[in-house]
């Protein structure tokens, strides 16, 4: 927090979380967002949780300001600590919508996760195609070949293809956007379920349907570039998607 100390402004440090603090607050985020503790429940006072985690009333208190911090839970002095609705819960945190991934059976915030992802990605490929001058277009090309230079190795082939992406982020000069797209991204590479299972020549489409985002690009048209981006990224995740019951 910022104070004002005679015209200079000073940060005021906030309290350190150390490793177990760190390991509580994963366990009580995953606690929250299982259910185990529903929205609109009440934690368990601090001395009780102290003593269930074998940690002090400090370290429960502190975990407790981070859920706070994260939009998670309201701690109200007398009332005691309530879970709030997912919608106040901040979705970007890392520990958030990584617990969410890890719960989500029914794939639901996978399945948002790639619409709002696809279309973070087409804005940004479409801003590319407005200002791309032959350097930028050869610095695609470049992650094109080197995609295809490793197309019979899969792991080296998805590294292959998350620089890609990344480089086109880059490019966009648009922060904000990248910085939510990577969130959402590298969450996202961490689960299993999202990289699901790989149709018949899954590489060889990826590989075309990125053809199409630079060629695009390389033409200047931001709506082409903009449209190839979002099917790209829309039409892989449909293509390798577990075959679960879809929401609604």
């Amino acid at each position: 927090m910022a104070v004002d100390n005679g015209g200079a402004r000073v940060v005021a440090a906030r309290a350190p979380i150390d490793r177990i603090g760190v390991a509580v607050l994963r366990e009580l985020v995953e606690t929250i967002v299982s259910g185990t503790i529903p929205q609109g429940g009440g934690f368990p006072p601090e001395a009780v949780l102290a003593q269930e985690f074998g940690v002090s009333r400090t370290v429960i208190r502190e975990s407790m300001k981070r859920l706070q911090e994260k939009g998670m839970v309201t701690v109200a002095q007398g009332r005691g600590t309530h879970v709030n609705p997912m919608s106040s819960w901040n979705l970007l945190d890392p520990l958030v919508l990584a617990a969410l991934i890890g719960h989500d059976d029914d794939l639901g915030i996978l399945d948002d996760l790639s619409v709002v992802r696809g279309a973070l990605e087409s804005v940004m490929a479409g801003a590319v195609a407005t200002s791309a001058d032959e350097q930028v277009v050869a610095r695609l090309r470049a992650s094109l070949d080197a995609m295809r230079a490793v197309i019979d190795d899969s792991a080296a082939f998805r590294e292959a293809d998350v620089k890609f992406h990344q480089t086109v982020m880059e490019l966009s000069d648009n922060l904000l956007a990248e910085n939510v797209a990577r969130v959402l991204f590298e969450r996202a590479l961490e689960s299993t379920r999202y990289h699901g299972v790989d149709p018949e020549r899954a590489f060889e489409l990826t590989m075309q349907e990125h053809e199409r985002v630079v060629d695009a690009i390389a033409a200047g048209d931001r709506q082409a570039a903009r449209q190839a981006m979002e099917e790209h990224i829309l039409g892989s995740w449909e293509r390798r998607r577990f075959p679960t019951q879809k929401r609604s």
